[in-house]
């Protein structure tokens, strides 16, 4: 609680007068029935009209009061609750764009949607019912308590049997309930997970048309969760009757001996009225004492998990002082190796090469020889596990994360666009970029040729993630949003592999020819996208196998030779 309380801050005033007034409610639902036997006791046993009609009033009047303040407390409690949770959700996103890509392989995309969303908005429930609930039943349980010996302390020894009773059933129910609740939260991420997959690929499931597959997974994962609710929704099922049992039975219990003395004149009608109103204003409090730990249970759970979230500490630590200008960008990897931090094994071994201010370098190898793995180093996306490396010639760990990542653009294998318009989409390279700006880095990456043709221009709507664009019409936008940046590196991750071998020949010859004062790596399946690169780096199995230019590798790399040999069989083939 130490780690969340914080945030509660800015909510301070309404964490306060939520249970404030709610104790003010409490006193007036408390003042009620002991009016009522006054009007019984004294006005109707006295035939005292004016006496009933003004108790009465009184009545009214408090019942109103209490209301006004319950309503008072009601909002408070939610603008406190939900202000608290949205804090934490805030800061709770905040951490998950500090996490390095080491920290987010640690948890699934749909577990942090579901931490993010349902998780907090438990725990704002939780809080409200914190401010509202554990206050008013333990103050209605006591207040009332008090009245009740007030008016007849021989029959409080009932207490004495139901309070235990009570207590008992709650703690057995909430000790066998608490795992489930705990559980629960995992089974809601089972089923995001399944939805969030099935969404994203839905164009696959329909292709393939595995629809009745998808509904079946979905169903299991479905049916888990509801078999998993319901089993600790039967335990507050099953609870409340047992308690509506023990609050009956002492009902019961104080109507016989009540009774007897009202017979016997030592007790009032009315007081036996009010008596029994209070009564059932303790045992009414226990259970919304027990019904406020089933809840406090399922906000344990969802704290936990979100603490999960903000107890995790970056992979990527940065330097006291550190150095926020990059001389130029040239890259250099020295006795580099790299292992996830799940694995031991490496998947980098001993990388050393050097790259030139303003180089074209490429890289090809086969499916899976850590290719991608290799160009994370540089903006430090992961921290390498042996060795080091060098952009302008300084240890990247010593660099300013933001200065480094601001001078290294990356154009990654799945292009991402946001929802918007392609203006909007361009700033995320420059927030204080022209359109002059905009539409030169268009038209570098070959991407101004259809975004003129657009009637609406810079304008025009970019849907969610992209979808109303080809593929190769997204690798072109989000390669012009990179240079956007004006970096020092560029790094292109198989960024030009839906885009035709004409226009890719036209990215390169730019590349070349205009962007010669920024540092290119390109990362490429296709030979035809790298070969006229100043030098092209091979690899295999997550180590350097040769480096050199095209006729270079063609004569000593066999791996080169034979990508390229058989390319070159399926152009001919074409």
């Amino acid at each position: 609680m130490k780690k969340v309380l914080p945030f509660m801050k800015k909510y301070l005033i309404y964490a306060i007068s939520s249970p404030i007034l709610m104790i003010l409610e409490v006193l007036g639902d408390i003042i009620i029935p002991y009016l009522m036997s006054l009007i019984v006791d004294v006005g109707i046993a006295n035939r005292d009209i004016n006496y009933i009609v003004n108790t009465g009033l009184i009545m009214i009047g408090a019942a109103l009061l209490a209301m006004l303040f319950g309503v008072l407390s009601a909002h408070a409690g939610a603008r406190a609750g939900y202000g608290f949770a949205s804090e934490i959700r805030k800061e709770t996103f905040k951490k998950v764009q500090e996490f390095s890509f080491a920290n987010l392989d640690q948890f699934s995309v749909p577990s942090l949607i579901t931490r993010l969303t349902n998780d907090c908005n438990t725990l704002g429930q939780v809080t409200m019912m914190s401010l509202r609930m554990a206050i008013r039943a333990p103050f209605m349980m006591i207040f009332a308590l008090i009245m009740a010996v007030n008016i007849n302390a021989s029959l409080t020894f009932i207490f004495l049997i139901s309070i235990p009773v009570t207590a008992i059933l709650m703690f057995v129910t909430l000790k066998k309930a608490r795992p489930l609740f705990i559980n629960l939260q995992s089974k809601v991420d089972r089923v995001n997970a399944i939805i969030q997959e099935n969404l994203a690929g839905i164009k696959v499931v329909k292709s393939f048309n595995r629809q009745s597959y998808e509904e079946k997974k979905f169903k299991e994962r479905n049916d888990d969760l509801k078999a998993n609710a319901l089993k600790a929704i039967s335990l507050v099922v099953f609870l409340m009757p047992l308690l509506n049992v023990v609050i009956y039975s002492t009902i019961g219990a104080v109507l016989w001996f009540g009774g007897k003395q009202v017979v016997a004149g030592t007790m009032g009608g009315g007081e036996l009225i009010s008596f029994i109103t209070y009564i059932t204003q303790i045992m009414m409090s226990l259970m919304m004492i027990s019904f406020f730990f089933m809840q406090l249970l399922r906000g344990s759970a969802s704290l936990n998990r979100i603490l999960e979230v903000l107890n995790t500490e970056s992979e990527i630590k940065e330097v006291s002082n550190p150095i926020s200008e990059l001389k130029d960008g040239s890259v250099t990897f020295k006795n580099v190796s790299f292992s996830y931090p799940s694995s031991s094994e490496k998947v980098l071994k001993n990388i050393n090469f050097h790259i030139n201010s303003g180089e074209v370098l490429g890289i090809i190898g086969s499916t899976g020889s850590s290719k991608s793995t290799l160009v994370q180093l540089i903006p430090r996306l992961y921290d390498v596990t042996e060795g080091t490396v060098e952009v302008g010639g300084v240890d990247v760990k010593k660099y300013d994360l933001k200065s480094l990542r601001d001078q290294v653009a990356f154009v990654l294998q799945k292009n991402v666009l946001f929802s918007g318009t392609i203006r909007e989409n361009m700033k995320w390279g420059n927030e204080n970029a022209t359109d002059e700006e905009i539409i030169r880095a268009l038209k570098h990456a070959q991407a101004w040729e259809f975004v003129s043709k657009f009637e609406d221009g810079l304008d025009h709507r970019v849907e969610q993630g992209g979808d109303n664009f080809s593929g190769g019409q997204k690798q072109r936008l989000t390669i012009a949003r990179a240079l956007i940046k004006s970096p020092k590196i560029l790094v292109l991750d198989d960024s030009t592999s839906a885009v035709d071998m004409t226009t890719d020949a036209k990215i390169q010859k730019i590349f070349k020819e205009e962007l010669g004062h920024i540092t290119t790596i390109i990362i490429a399946q296709r030979i035809s996208s790298i070969q006229h690169a100043d030098r092209i780096i091979v690899m295999h199995e997550g180590e350097v196998e040769s480096i050199g230019n095209h006729e270079e590798l063609i004569e000593k790399s066999p791996i080169y030779r034979e990508i390229f040999e058989s390319q070159q069989k399926g152009v001919i083939a074409e």
